[in-house]
């Protein structure tokens, strides 16, 4: 079994046991006619500071804490017990009261866009393999221009040597468009190939009506366009793994709000 599947049925078994003894706790307390949600209220909260805890770990990276895949697999099985918890503790899926039900949305938000964000974690570094291609993100506008620049230089001289400008007035109508800026972004997210099939269409649609020399200039600008194509995958996929935080947090910081201010409210209207 690899160190991956270890430390998750570690961190599993765990969790399920913690949920068992929870649920025999809660039981017992039925029985003994005490307020059970008390007990699973509690215990969401306190899991839900603890997934906050993550947050504060990747910030302190440089302190010999417990390895940060460790952190990450806590954050994730929590997550998915915070997921139980909830339903245990409102009894359905939907609570009623407009409070109860408000702070039910932000749970939910929260919860799917840790899912997205560990789904996006998980398959975006092997699609950023996949394109041959290594890129540090904040070089992405430098290295489009540039190819930009390529990809101009070969269209005047194409009209210089040729004499014609049939290729010329492809790029300023479409290719132009491409090579502005990165393209197809949310294609690119999801794993489409919206890019490379627009790509596809606009060399077959030029090429017909181009002769022998030109078409050497053609294929020089198309390998540019591929480049492109990898660079605009790579900020797609790295924009969206830098920036899905940046929902999360602010979520999970709105959820921790609305859950402290019920525990408030609750614990008063128990007196």
């Amino acid at each position: 079994m690899n160190p991956i599947a270890i430390r998750y049925t570690i961190i599993w078994g765990a969790a399920l046991t913690g949920l068992a003894i929870l649920g025999v706790y809660t039981h017992l307390a039925e029985l003994a006619l005490e307020r059970s949600e008390f007990i699973t209220g509690y215990t969401l909260f306190a899991v839900m500071l603890a997934l906050a805890l993550f947050n504060a770990r990747k910030k302190l990276a440089m302190v010999p804490l417990v390895r940060s895949a460790y952190w990450l697999a806590i954050h994730v099985v929590g997550g998915v017990a915070a997921v139980v918890l909830f339903f245990i503790h409102t009894g359905s899926i939907w609570p009623a009261g407009g409070y109860e039900q408000a702070l039910a949305v932000v749970f939910y938000l929260v919860s799917l866009s840790g899912i997205f964000g560990y789904a996006v974690q998980r398959i975006n570094p092997r699609r950023l393999v996949q394109t041959d291609l290594e890129i540090i993100f904040e070089r992405i506008p430098a290295e489009l221009a540039e190819i930009r620049e390529k990809a101009e230089a070969e269209i005047r001289a194409c009209t210089e040597e040729t004499g014609s400008d049939t290729l010329a007035r492809h790029y300023m109508e479409t290719l132009n468009w491409y090579f502005r800026r990165p393209r197809f972004f949310v294609n690119n997210a999801f794993g489409g190939d919206a890019g490379q099939h627009w790509l596809r269409n606009q060399y077959r649609t030029v090429n017909r009506y181009l002769n022998d020399d030109e078409r050497a200039y053609l294929d020089r600008v198309n390998e540019l366009a591929q480049t492109k194509a990898k660079i605009d995958v790579h900020y797609a996929c790295q924009s969206t793994m830098k920036n899905w935080l940046l929902l999360h947090l602010p979520l999970a910081a709105a959820l921790l709000g609305l859950m402290f201010w019920h525990v408030v409210v609750v614990n008063v209207y128990a007196l």
